[in-house]
């Protein structure tokens, strides 16, 4: 079973337990491992191109149709990892994206990389899914926190392999780039299935800030609230500009004629698109936890506004001033700095508003969200074909940022307020408290 509250025990008791740092440090591994289908994405398109000669648009939907599966079907995955429990759904997400990119080094058409992405999304959905699930339940009190900790594993990971990837494409050519990590991601994310289970009585803290609610919804009850279609509006608003900047800035940089010029950083030099990238997963890795700290300190909300009116503001300079190297990696990085946040604060704020007996699939259920913006990304080709520049596409990312940034205090704070006091006005008891465990 998915992984249900512990009952309450003595204050301390799980923080000076290593048992679930072990079931963290096991999640954000399958993480580090996972970000590679989506982040390095980037860097297989322009070789794709080069190959075969296809169109950008028609390469970047095996992207959308990834992330579509990723997405769409993380519903379905969530009611599984509610029935079936962590251990199997993390394993089998691991086969499936190790099959996906053995399937794409083989691939010589457009719809055999179109089916390995839609077995890539499915894997990356489950795993990303069952990942956050234990930060949630393990660590109701430092729930900001931990799900930063294994967002940073999908946002930050992949800084450790985009070196080895972008030198193998170069050496070996991109079809053995994919064979070699498909074996290596399958392995990593199945060796950490094998560790991940839910927690026993007394292993886990149970819900103690008032911010947080008291009873478990179930899904039927969660989509009935108004609640759930701010919160699923922003994270569309949000996670549009930044699957643009992760698909598209290979393209970006080259039509900005920065992609291949050199950077000298002192100690080495690199060309500014693989330095960009570099630098942008570890940006975006770092921001995960620290905007979850934060968060954790002057609530979800609050930290929206900041991270996501930062975003537009990066989005905005990256049009006016990506045609600098030194000003394309700085612009790029602010950008997926405020980005990575978007997903450690929508899973620890689904927890607190609907609880964690159904969270798997309330939270896959808002993932989907994450599918409209994928479906937005092809157009961001058409809309650039269509004007000659970025700048449009820019602008209108950045846009829907400042939108989200301000319905996140003016209208989500209110509301979220209002179902908390609703919540403890009409608490219920919650399996877990009834000694009900899977």
């Amino acid at each position: 079973m998915a992984f249900p509250s512990a009952p309450t025990h003595a204050p301390g008791a799980a923080s000076n337990s290593s048992t679930r740092w072990i079931q963290l440090i096991a999640a954000i591994a399958a993480m580090v491992a996972i970000a590679n289908l989506q982040y390095a994405w980037t860097l297989y398109v322009p070789e794709i191109e080069k190959v075969y000669g296809w169109s950008r648009a028609s390469i970047q939907t095996a992207f959308t149709i990834f992330v579509v599966f990723q997405t769409w079907l993380t519903p379905v995955g969530g009611s599984l990892l509610d029935r079936f429990g962590p251990r199997l759904i993390m394993v089998i997400g691991g086969l499936c994206a190790g099959t996906s990119w053995l399937l794409d080094s083989y691939a010589s058409s457009l719809t055999e990389f179109y089916i390995a992405a839609i077995i890539g999304g499915i894997g990356a959905g489950t795993v990303y899914l069952t990942a956050a699930n234990v930060a949630v339940v393990w660590f109701a009190d430092r729930r900001g926190l931990a799900a930063g900790l294994v967002g940073a594993g999908f946002g930050g990971g992949s800084a450790l392999t985009i070196i080895p990837i972008a030198n193998l494409i170069k050496e070996s050519g991109y079809q053995a780039a994919f064979f070699w990590f498909a074996f290596i991601i399958s392995a990593v994310i199945i060796g950490a299935g094998l560790v991940i289970r839910a927690p026993r009585p007394g292993e886990a803290p149970e819900t103690t800030r008032p911010n947080q609610t008291r009873r478990s919804y179930t899904l039927r009850q969660a989509v009935r609230m108004p609640v759930f279609y701010v919160m699923f509006l922003i994270v569309t608003c949000v996670i549009t500009g930044g699957l643009m900047a992760v698909a598209q800035l290979g393209l970006i940089a080259k039509d900005l004629g920065v992609k291949d010029v050199p950077v000298n950083a002192y100690f080495f030099t690199m060309a500014a698109l693989p330095f960009a990238l570099m630098m942008d997963r570890i940006v975006n890795g770092f921001s995960r936890p620290f905007f979850g700290w934060i968060s954790d300190h002057i609530g979800r909300e609050n930290t929206m506004f900041v991270a996501f009116g930062l975003e537009g503001l990066g989005i905005l300079a990256l049009s006016e001033l990506g045609s600098h190297p030194w000003a394309f990696l700085l612009t790029s990085g602010i950008v997926f700095f405020a980005w990575g946040e978007i997903y450690s604060l929508f899973s620890a704020v689904t927890a607190d508003t609907f609880g964690t007996r159904h969270y798997g699939k309330i939270y896959g259920l808002l993932y989907c969200s994450k599918g409209v913006g994928a479906l937005l990304v092809p157009f961001s080709n058409i809309m650039m074909e269509a004007s000659g520049s970025w700048t449009s596409v820019l602008y209108l990312t950045a846009g829907m940022n400042f939108l989200a940034a301000i319905t996140a205090v003016l209208v989500l704070k209110p509301m979220l307020r209002k179902h908390h006091a609703i919540s403890v006005d009409t608490a219920i008891p919650t399996l877990a408290s009834q000694g009900v465990h899977a």
